[in-house]
């Protein structure tokens, strides 16, 4: 269920998708998880969550991640936590939360979401889902499933923009 092939040219989003959501559903069916919750880190992550949920339709609404006071790097960063409520429109306590993120660098992010859900209860399961995998950890954090992988060179960022349409940028920095 890991990673689907490198891609050295544009990158397809709906294509990308498509085969996400394809691989995802086999997946969570052999594993016996179709009653699953599908949950977003804003911003980009909940963008994703929601194609994602448009195309294997589970009954719940996608649930959205505000991570802000779980970081553990904003000071570092200049960042300044906005004082925003996730939105978890379902019970998470003994639910299997498909996590979705746009790109996993770090793990920092996933860590702080991590802390975010049981904040409002124990999952059954949580199965990591991300568009981009840009390589990178600081933490010992990896995702079940990739859309694609990127090896950035330094000084060099991936950026989701969207909703409508979503597309990746790279972007270099000053």
């Amino acid at each position: 269920m890991k990673t689907a092939p490198r891609r050295k040219a544009a990158i397809d989003i709906t294509a990308l998708l498509n085969d996400m959501a394809g691989r995802l559903g086999a997946c969570l069916r052999e594993l016996g998880r179709g009653d699953f919750v599908l949950i977003g880190i804003r911003t980009g992550g909940v963008w994703v969550a929601e194609e994602l949920h448009k195309r294997l339709k589970p009954p719940e609404p996608v649930g959205g991640l505000n991570i802000a006071y779980h970081r553990d790097d904003f000071a570092r960063k200049g960042l300044h936590p906005t004082v925003e409520p996730s939105d978890l429109p379902f019970g998470v306590e003994n639910r299997h939360v498909v996590l979705v993120d746009d790109i996993l660098y770090t793990g920092r992010t996933v860590r702080a979401a991590l802390n975010e859900i049981f904040d409002y209860g124990r999952p059954a399961s949580v199965t990591l889902v991300v568009l981009v995998d840009r390589c990178g950890r600081e933490l010992p954090i990896e995702a079940n499933l990739v859309g694609t992988t990127m090896t950035l060179a330094p000084g060099e960022h991936v950026k989701l923009t969207g909703p409508e349409p979503l597309a990746l940028k790279l972007q270099k920095s000053a």
